[in-house]
């Protein structure tokens, strides 16, 4: 397999190896309280409730039409939950309208297809919506190129994209990840909620952004890893939350479970 495969490079064997602080005694960014979503009769989410700390990884997990779906999308904006449902945002109650309320706090949602065009360049694809111009409204070409050059190479240090004026399209599965992910922290995000990111993966390719996901978490960006690998998330994540039929049905660190116990509940909850 080809370097172009990983994506993302600069795995650390002993950085992997220390244990990150505590979930419990880290700050939570994001707290959701009682969290209920009905169409018409059917209730998608059943007053979920759960904290997402600072600074770490947390799994979102269940079965087929558990919910992940909605509580993504509540989670992003895309849905507004029931009336009686609390979001709070470092402890202070925020509701999430849209998209780009989510954005404005720092939420970014990286779905499976990456949101990225695959008939723009690179640089096109990292400034969508967010395009630097000059005084007179002329795009800053020659700055977004450079600006997304160092993008690639500092946060990611992706391989194979050896130009910002490369086609999307040409890259690989774990690439396409990288320019996501990277285009989200360079725009101050600091929650990426991750949604099924290594369905299209090569296995290389997945423990790079797990790699890049453990940097990130040295940097105090807290990541949501929605997935149906256990033993990926298992081996990624801090913290687990299951949920089954909209309700929340389990929650422990990694300490406290094992992949076996993660199985029995997504698999018989």
């Amino acid at each position: 397999m080809s370097d172009q495969d990983s994506g993302v490079t600069g795995t650390d064997e002993q950085r992997r190896q220390v244990p990150p602080p505590e979930a419990n005694s880290r700050e939570a960014l994001l707290e959701l309280r009682d969290v209920r979503k009905t169409y018409g009769h059917n209730e998608a989410l059943k007053g979920i409730s759960f904290k997402v700390h600072r600074g770490e990884i947390l799994a979102l997990l269940g079965d087929n039409g558990a919910g992940k779906s909605t509580l993504v999308k509540v989670m992003s904006g895309v849905e507004i939950p029931d009336a009686e449902s609390e979001l709070r945002w470092e402890d202070k109650p925020v509701k999430l309208s849209s998209r780009h309320d989510a954005a404005d706090l720092g939420i970014e949602t990286i779905f499976q297809d990456n949101a990225l065009v695959d008939s723009m360049t690179v640089f096109r694809n990292i400034f969508t919506g967010r395009e630097l111009r000059n005084k007179i409204g002329l795009l800053r070409l020659t700055e977004m190129r450079q600006v997304s050059a160092s993008i690639i190479t500092s946060i990611t240090g992706v391989k194979g994209i050896d130009s910002p004026d490369k086609l999307v399209g040409s890259l690989s599965g774990g690439q396409k990840q990288a320019v996501a992910i990277a285009r989200a922290v360079h725009f101050n995000r600091t929650l990426l909620i991750l949604d099924e990111p290594t369905s299209a993966l090569a296995v290389r390719a997945t423990e790079a952004l797990f790699t890049y996901l453990r940097t990130l978490r040295e940097r105090n960006i807290t990541s949501i890893l929605v997935t149906h690998d256990l033993f990926d998330a298992y081996r990624v994540c801090d913290r687990f939350v299951v949920i089954a039929r909209g309700e929340k049905i389990f929650e422990a660190t990694r300490a406290e479970t094992s992949v076996d116990e993660l199985i029995e509940k997504v698999s018989h909850g």
